[in-house]
């Protein structure tokens, strides 16, 4: 969903080209698994799929995850359209892993309502799917009821990262043990949570330096949570050479962080929690069906780049100029109707259309 692209305002403009070279190199390097979905890229990252690991691939060599999310069905019937596209886009013939996408309160019923987990056994014995489970967005109860009423789900895609670990919002570390409890093998979403623990504070950066000089700040976030036992896979969303390069360098041979690198990582959390004001991961499902074409994740980022500044001395930030830049292509912070589809399938249960008036008031007031 992170795929290198040639117009940064485009998301399914992806620099094809480029993402065949780095799946190469992940392949080279002993890695496997891929995770596309029909939404990703502008609904363009099955197609890409295709092109650059389908085509060019014996189908034995790779894995690939591919999801069923219920902001694009009504029926029974639309189950079946959507799956028979996605295997048309990938071209794949079946898929390995296929999830039930972001399951959360607001889904559940509907999900329930059209049999999708009958629907998605019936497709793994028909041999279309190898693998059956879901991704889930919400509390450790409704996780623990999905799971005693579904025992047949093979494994759970969660967010897990430090940041959320103890997160009062994404209950990360309780679900994450719901799972071990019901002994089902974890994947793991936004480990670097959106590229927000890649660049930290100078605070917390320093104390990654000082434990491993040669270790990249990313690679804590996704040691960390490919520590954690019962961990299956960790997903790292990668939109350039340098990111795959490096994930791929320290994952090879992997050695799990002790305790105490564990602790560092959790003091590193105090101190990016005591300076994020947005804690948005930039998955941009908010941004797909805004009426007003609001660029809500890059106008979060930008918030959240001048809210770790010192505004009072500095005064202006290139920033201004950058959210100026951005709202002359896209809808302003201030444009939102408050409609609240965002709100409505934002994985982080943020409150974006308070939040957009922040950001207004910072930059437009």
């Amino acid at each position: 969903m992170r795929l290198p692209l040639i117009d940064p305002d485009d998301s399914a403009a992806v620099d094809v080209e480029e993402v065949k070279r780095m799946v190469d190199l992940f392949i080279e390097r002993g890695f496997t698994y891929f995770d596309t979905a029909w939404m990703y890229n502008g609904f363009n990252s099955e197609n890409v799929a295709r092109i650059a690991i389908c085509e060019r691939y014996p189908r034995e060599s790779f894995t690939l995850a591919d999801k069923l999310h219920a902001g694009f069905i009504e029926t029974e019937e639309d189950r079946d359209k959507i799956f028979n596209k996605q295997l048309e886009k990938t071209g794949a013939g079946y898929f390995d892993y296929y999830l039930i996408h972001g399951i959360e309160a607001g889904m559940i019923d509907k999900y329930e309502r059209l049999k999708c987990f009958d629907w998605l056994l019936k497709k793994r014995e028909e041999g279309l799917v190898k693998h059956c489970g879901f991704s889930f967005h919400d509390t450790p109860q409704l996780l623990e009821k999905i799971l005693n009423d579904h025992p047949e789900m093979e494994f759970v895609q969660l967010q897990i990262n430090y940041l959320d670990f103890e997160s009062e919002w994404i209950r990360s570390r309780e679900c994450y043990e719901v799972c071990v409890k019901h002994n089902k093998p974890v994947i793991v979403m936004e480990p670097v949570k959106g590229g927000t623990l890649a660049k930290l504070p100078e605070e917390a950066e320093q104390l990654f330096k000082e434990a491993q000089a040669d270790m990249s700040i990313p690679s804590w976030a996704i040691r960390f949570c490919a520590s954690l036992d019962n961990v299956m896979v960790v997903l790292s969303g990668m939109s350039e050479m340098g990111q795959l390069d490096d994930n791929t360098s320290y994952m090879a041979d992997f050695k799990p962080l002790n305790e105490e690198e564990r602790s560092l990582c959790f003091k590193a959390a105090s101190i990016i929690n005591s300076k994020i004001a947005v804690p948005c991961t930039a998955c941009h499902y908010c941004t797909e069906g805004c009426p007003m074409n609001i660029a809500i994740p890059e106008y979060f980022s930008l918030y959240n780049e001048d809210m770790r500044e010192d505004l009072q001395k500095k005064g202006w930030t290139v920033n201004f100029s950058n959210y100026d830049n951005l709202a002359a292509k896209r809808g302003k912070a201030s444009d939102c109707i408050g409609c609240g589809q965002c709100e409505s399938v934002c994985p982080q249960h943020l409150p974006i259309i308070s939040l957009l008036r922040d950001v207004k008031k910072h930059f437009e007031d």
